[in-house]
């Protein structure tokens, strides 16, 4: 179980700070929760403690584990060359997975796209979700400010 204070990942949203516990009643059932504050997007979501394991939130990574990110953004990408339908698959599925290496890959395959052809609305959305969600963890791990964090990507996907 995670504390008050403790920085996680909730997959498909982003990373954030668990600022308290709640009880709240939800259709009658009276359940706890966590309150995570997202910083990226200054967002507050409520995550129901006892679905913890199915959502597969966890904490963030370490310090030491950032270079492997910024690596995986300086590679070429493989996913660039598959059809848009097994391509948006692929990406949605590494996005779902809650893994920022898994996320570090679809922001490189879509910004290596986008430089090349562009991306589809669907895609454009997908890249934009992918990026806010790659960029809350990092903020939250290297303990930076969202804009310099910004600009430290747009250099390793240039």
């Amino acid at each position: 179980m995670f504390g008050i204070g403790d920085k996680v990942v909730y997959p498909m949203h982003g990373a954030g700070v668990i600022e308290a516990i709640e009880d709240r009643e939800v259709l009658g059932e009276s359940r706890q929760y966590y309150v995570m504050h997202i910083p990226v997007g200054n967002m507050k979501v409520y995550i129901p403690m006892n679905n913890i394991e199915q959502l597969g939130i966890r904490q963030i990574i370490s310090p030491s584990e950032v270079p492997d990110v910024f690596k995986i953004l300086e590679n070429e990408s493989q996913l660039a060359t598959l059809a848009w339908n097994r391509r948006y698959r692929a990406n949605l599925e590494r996005i779902k997975s809650g893994s920022i290496f898994s996320v570090a890959e679809v922001v490189r395959s879509l910004s290596q796209r986008e430089h090349e052809k562009g991306l589809s609305a669907g895609e454009k959305k997908m890249y934009e979700n992918a990026y806010q969600i790659l960029m809350s963890e990092l903020v939250l791990v290297e303990e930076s400010h969202e804009e310099e964090m910004r600009q430290r990507l747009k250099g390793l996907l240039a």
